[in-house]
């Protein structure tokens, strides 16, 4: 229903040359799989006698007894919705092959001999193996493999497996280390998931270089990418084998085996073909590479009856998609997105030779503009004091926030203004006729537009470019007044979202980058997000608060990067969310603020249709003049009627 794809690893105990040892372990992954309805189950390279058999796979009484281990298999497959990939020596034509052999309810479905057999090293496949690329025939009858009647062909090569519409592609170990491994032509050819079977033998640092070759692979096929090496119980006569089993995603590692050395072992994740169709669509690139390599010689099998039926519960979902996980990788990250918000704003200072101007708030969005600014002049070799900040309290300011931007203003050093607005906006109420007891949208607006005519005439008059505060999810959701702080010269943050503000600013913190400010940055940190338009409760404290009114930005956020990022349906993003965000919210307040999205994103895009300049720093990006291109009258009432129709 949500177009996911289970895909599992197994590595059973192993006896080396011990086919009813290996199948007798095999058939209890194989149950395992049929109960955790996993859709395709990936099983090591020559797993059914063992990688490590050498001379003995010209031993005829090993090769009757992997066609007896195959019909086993194929046996224990009859009554399962499980696609199974074992490995073995299959001879075919008088050659012998070192194959993954594909089964499916009680049929061998075809056979995919390795092409690439290393001969190198501690390697010397070519002793036994014949390569795929010698093959003379495209079939084999399941009468030469000993198969019971009825009689039926086998297709063998290069093959691309249907599975209800999930095309599934295979190759064996070596393949995939060769600079044009057949994975790469099986997704030219529409493979949306790559099976790999393998027995990659452990060496130091090997586990890292293989990790990411696979995920790497899995990234340039936009694929899924199911990795089954061999166990630790094969021979170790020379060599050792640790059970390295991994399953990517375009790019990420959805699942791997943590045990540096094992056997008996299996992983599972379920596989998101919509991110994955979303992709190659949208990337137009992968269908010219197909026109121009794609191999008319990649054959596709059908596999009737098939029903992949995963609901997702093996997929991981973040609740802050925009945040990395770790405190370690998310510093890099920050820190990295902040070196790309400074080199922006340097080339437009060095082209301008202008003073960054910035309305400091107390918040975190003109915090994190102004430490921007600060690092820019820093590195352009100039004065501190030609960075221009002005706080410009009023109606709504607590002395929380006001303290916060004075003293964070005085900490860096730069030129600070304050220039209260109480007055100017009294004024324009008593021309437009707005009474300062309504607390409507016109009330709100004013403010912010008569701080952005405050900038914008101070920068005149100073030489000054006024930088804009903004952030991705503000422009989202259009909680941004018009021709107010919508509007900037140059806008630091307009790619990034109010989940990684914070983080932003905390890494800048615990890198000591402004140790002169660390406890305005800290305490604005724990500040409320707030635009500060309203007058402060009874007791001083910020009362409108920005996340009542438009929702939990964290949700927000989330709706965001799926909508856009992969342009999931409203019913999927809302089962993805739930699962999220189990633990904070219940899936009514949930679907309440998905609406609100959908309807504030659509009606907003006019405000995105004219945003000042500002660099992409992330895969999401609002800019008109590139990552999103909107007609501002698009009708949202498509996404609305599919999120009222979501049953709780």
């Amino acid at each position: 229903m949500f177009d996911y794809f289970r895909v599992a690893c197994a590595v059973p105990d192993v006896s080396v040359a011990d086919v009813d040892f290996n199948i007798e372990h095999t058939l209890k992954f194989v149950e395992e799989a049929k109960k955790a309805d996993v859709n395709l189950l990936v099983l090591p390279e020559l797993g059914i006698t063992g990688y490590t058999c050498a001379d003995l796979f010209f031993q005829q009484p090993l090769l009757s007894a992997a066609l007896d281990g195959i019909k086993k298999i194929i046996a224990a497959s009859r009554e399962s919705n499980t696609v199974i990939a074992a490995g073995a020596p299959v001879r075919i034509d008088g050659s012998l092959y070192n194959c993954a052999v594909i089964i499916f309810r009680g049929r061998i479905a075809g056979i995919v001999p390795k092409t690439f057999l290393p001969n190198y090293g501690e390697f010397y496949e070519k002793r036994w193996f014949s390569s795929a690329s010698s093959l003379l025939c495209s079939s084999i009858s399941s009468k030469a493999m000993g198969i019971p009647a009825p009689e039926y062909e086998i297709p063998v090569g290069s093959l691309v497996f249907d599975a209800g519409g999930v095309k599934i592609g295979f190759e064996i170990c070596e393949d995939l280390w060769t600079p044009l491994p057949p994975s790469t032509l099986l997704c030219l050819a529409g493979a949306e998931i790559i099976a790999n079977l393998s027995a990659s033998n452990e060496t130091i640092s090997k586990r890292e270089y293989r990790r990411g070759l696979i995920s790497q692979q899995s990234a340039s096929g936009i694929c899924g990418y199911a990795f089954c090496s061999a166990g630790c119980l094969e021979s170790t006569t020379d060599l050792i084998f640790s059970g390295h089993s991994l399953i990517c995603e375009n790019g990420i590692v959805t699942a791997e085996q943590q045990e540096q050395i094992s056997s008996n072992s299996m992983i599972i994740s379920d596989i998101d073909l919509g991110k994955l169709r979303h992709d190659r669509m949208h990337n137009t690139a992968f269908s010219d590479c197909a026109s121009l390599y794609g191999s008319e010689d990649i054959r596709t099998v059908n596999l009737p009856l098939y029903t992949p039926e995963a609901a997702g519960e093996y997929a991981k979902v973040y609740k802050l998609p925009f945040v990395p996980a770790t405190e370690k990788d998310r510093l890099s990250r920050c820190l990295s997105i902040f070196e790309m918000q400074v080199a922006g704003l340097k080339k437009r200072l060095q082209i301008t030779r202008c003073n960054p101007v910035i309305g400091i708030s107390g918040g975190l969005d003109s915090t994190l503009a102004l430490l921007v600014s600060v690092q820019a002049i820093k590195e352009l070799g100039r004065p501190l004091t030609d960075v221009i900040g002005i706080t410009m309290p009023c109606f709504g300011t607590t002395d929380r926030t006001y303290n916060n931007a004075v003293n964070l203003m005085k900490s860096l050093g730069i030129t600070s203004k304050e220039i209260n607005i109480k007055e100017a906006c009294l004024r324009h109420f008593e021309d437009i006729g707005q009474s300062t007891e309504c607390y409507d949208l016109t009330y709100e607006n004013a403010q912010a537009r008569e701080r952005t005519q405050v900038l914008m005439d101070f920068a005149g008059k100073s030489n000054g470019l006024v930088i804009g505060t903004g952030d991705l999810s503000e422009l989202a959701l259009g909680w941004c007044t018009y021709n107010g702080d919508h509007m900037s010269m140059y806008g630091v943050n307009a790619s990034i979202p109010k989940t990684l503000i914070r983080w932003m600013i905390d890494c800048l913190v615990k890198n000591n980058i402004f140790p002169e400010s660390t406890e305005y940055l800290t305490d604005i940190i724990a500040t409320p997000i707030s635009p500060e338009l309203l007058p402060p409760d009874a007791k001083g404290e910020i009362a409108q608060r920005t996340e009542s009114i438009v929702g939990p930005y964290a949700l927000h956020d989330f709706f965001l990067y799926y909508a856009l990022r992969f342009g999931f349906e409203p019913e999927k993003i809302f089962m993805l969310a739930k699962k999220a965000f189990a633990d904070d919210f219940d899936g009514e307040t949930i679907l309440k603020w998905l609406k609100t999205f959908y309807r504030r994103f659509f009606s907003q895009q006019f405000k995105r249709s004219c945003m000042p300049d500002g660099v992409k720093v992330g895969r999401i990006c609002l800019s008109p003049r590139g990552d999103w291109r909107m007609p501002s009258d698009a009708s949202a009432a498509m996404w609305l009627k599919a999120a009222e129709e979501i049953k709780l």
